[in-house]
């Protein structure tokens, strides 16, 4: 006997959720400047450093934690892993949202 296909999607949704644990929230941020010394190769304005930020709030405060370049890769996937548990959660919800409303019509009572 199969389950029902709703509770199925949401334990698949669940289960991808767990392969997200080494998320970081917050956006990854690169960007282009000059240094501010006049014989750096960056003063011409073309050949400007690059830095990398991860940009977020910490107790409701706007942060930038800068980003070494050699961790660079590292922290643009877990703030993409972020985003991708963030998906999952709002498909769980909207499963879950459709049997509340299931069940409420149909006056079920709760699980």
């Amino acid at each position: 006997m199969r389950g029902d296909p709703a509770k199925q999607r949401r334990g698949d949704f669940v289960r991808q959720l767990s392969e997200l644990r080494e998320m970081l929230p917050g956006s990854f941020v690169e960007r282009y400047f000059r240094c501010g010394k006049p014989n750096c190769r960056c003063a011409d304005g073309v050949h400007l450093h690059r830095g990398f930020r991860l940009s977020l709030l910490i107790d409701g405060k706007p942060q930038a934690i800068h980003v070494p370049a050699a961790w660079a890769t590292y922290v643009r996937e877990r703030v993409a892993m972020h985003k991708r548990a963030q998906a999952l959660l709002g498909q769980i919800c909207q499963l879950n949202l459709r049997e509340f409303v299931r069940r409420k019509a149909a006056k079920e009572p709760p699980l």
